[in-house]
């Protein structure tokens, strides 16, 4: 990819230097994700493969599931699931003799070669090769389970699936170890490296060519790291990998669960969410590495990608019958760039109505990284109901604002959230509530950063400077798998810096990210 070979030579700039040195916290074990988990068994066996979903569910934490999953453990019923889930892939595989040889690589039905397939399996499922004796007690396994059951797939198989039930296979395992350039310091092993870089850009477990970059001690040392990186981002595998990073961070997770009142919104239905949230992933995958924009422009371009259904809700024309294809709005449409979304206006509201609080609270939170305080205990947060009197939402949230214990969040959420009244419960423009206009205007705060409407509104954003640091910080986050102490500040100052020196380019970031101390060093196991 020609325009990633040009950011990764902006990124290099602006790294030519030396990183900032980093205190990072201990570091703890990231149990795989749900999509983890399938990318990584698709990889051992093939796509074809059908992974169980009945799994342990994915929490999230600091609004990432990937911070979640480095504080989460396996309950007793989810040890059973994971169980199950790795019995039954390992079935399907054996169960199909020609599937089976391809797997297991060789025929001779002996112990040399359950050595040889599970010395290879180990080494692709635990992202490490296995020591002589781990090795060993997998054989053994494998030998006796074959000797009982009277069959040597049937033992192999029972060997595989222990070793998918893992704590090597289902968390990642990166401890670190003494880093040989900094006296009392610790940094991450090759075959960590190799992990933490494949499951940034790929969310899955290493290839071939990434574990033999490990195994000649290549991803410890930057030129080697920076060879990896340039050809992992460069291939499709990454669109995947960062659309999962881009979901995570606007908290798209939560558009599956987002439930709508038919009788009042007759245009959402359950084939409406995922279409949304495709929406927003696809014109942030096209940024990235199609159009090589600057992240802040997210917010005002008027490109988006609709199938039939959005393009119904936008009351736009359908440039496709049947899939996602993209379109320009048009400002008569009355939307633009990421907050005119139905992924982002839905999540963000009511079952029966709008809410420029949640979406307010949104834009500080996860757009800005402006954390908002929890209402005090035993508060009363429910607003008036519509009435003659307070007919539209400002007129009700003025209202509701005159409580002084609720002025003080409102007034930070709401003059934001306002600006995005256009739009319904589930995201459809309109220009009145309940009969009267609608005053889409609104500021940050503080009175002087005023915009008339959500386009204002979305130039505001794009302008703003926690917008970009923001993206910045939550890369980061996601990347390390924990919310950044005290000791990782200079390094997120300078990835800031980085970023805007790379004209705030995705995958700039993304490098630059790879190559920081941050994402190279490990705290001391405590």
């Amino acid at each position: 990819m020609p325009r990633l070979s040009l950011l990764l030579l902006v990124a290099l700039a602006s790294c030519s230097s030396e990183p900032p040195e980093v205190e990072p916290p201990s570091p703890t074990l990231r149990r795989l994700t749900q999509v983890q988990y399938t990318n990584a068994l698709h990889d051992l066996f093939g796509e074809q493969l059908l992974v169980s979903d009945r799994l342990e569910p994915d929490v999230a934490a600091e609004g990432l599931i990937e911070i979640g999953s480095s504080i989460t453990t396996i309950s007793p019923r989810g040890v059973e699931l994971y169980e199950a889930a790795a019995f039954d892939a390992v079935a399907q595989v054996m169960d199909d003799p020609a599937w089976r040889d391809e797997v297991v690589g060789c025929t001779t039905e002996d112990t040399a070669c359950a050595e040889s397939f599970l010395e290879d399996f180990g080494l692709h499922a635990w992202r490490r090769p296995l020591s002589s004796d781990e090795l060993a007690v997998w054989v053994g396994i494998s030998d006796a389970a074959s000797d009982e059951l009277g069959s040597f797939h049937s033992g192999l198989q029972f060997a595989v699936a222990g070793m998918l039930q893992s704590p090597n296979f289902l968390y990642r395992v990166e401890l670190g170890e003494t880093d040989p350039d900094r006296s009392g310091g610790y940094r991450f092993t090759d075959y960590e490296m190799a992990e933490r870089l494949s499951f940034l850009l790929w969310n899955t477990i290493p290839d071939d060519e990434l574990l033999g970059a490990a195994a000649a001690g290549n991803l410890t040392n930057r030129d080697g790291l920076i060879e990896q990186t340039e050809r992992l981002l460069a291939d499709d595998r990454a669109r995947h990998g960062l659309r999962t990073f881009f979901g995570d961070y606007l908290e798209l997770y939560e558009v599956a669960h987002v439930s709508k009142d038919p009788f009042l919104f007759n245009h959402w239905s359950p084939e409406i969410g995922p279409a949304a949230e495709e929406e927003t992933l696809r014109l942030f995958e096209d940024w990235v590495f199609d159009t090589d924009g600057d992240y802040r422009d997210l917010f005002t371009t008027k490109k988006t990608w609709v199938n039939p259904e959005l393009a119904a809700l936008y009351n736009v024309r359908s440039p496709v019958r049947e899939g996602f294809d993209s379109i320009e709005f048009s400002d008569s449409d009355g939307r633009v760039g990421l907050l005119g979304h139905a992924s982002l206006l839905a999540m963000n509201a009511h079952p029966t109505q709008s809410s420029p609080t949640l979406r307010g609270k949104f834009i500080r939170e996860v757009v800005l990284c402006q954390p908002l305080p929890p209402p005090p205990a035993g508060l009363n947060t429910a607003i008036p109901e519509a009435d003659q009197d307070l007919p539209t939402m400002r007129d009700r949230l003025t209202f509701h604002m005159e409580n002084p214990a609720c002025a003080t969040c409102h007034a930070f959420t709401d003059p934001i959230g306002l600006g995005l009244e256009n739009y319904d419960g589930i995201g459809r423009y309109r220009t009145v509530d309940n009969d009267f206009p609608i005053d889409p205007s609104g500021d940050f705060g503080n009175g002087e950063d005023t915009f008339d409407d959500s386009f204002g509104l979305a130039e505001r954003i794009a302008k703003h400077e926690d917008t970009p640091n923001c993206m910045k910080t939550h890369l980061y986050r996601y990347a390390t798998g924990h919310r950044e102490s005290v000791g990782e500040a200079d390094a997120l100052i300078a990835l800031g810096d980085d970023f805007k020196r790379g004209n705030y380019r995705v995958a700039s970031l993304v490098v630059d990210t790879v190559l920081s101390n941050g994402f190279r060093k490990a705290g001391a196991v405590e």
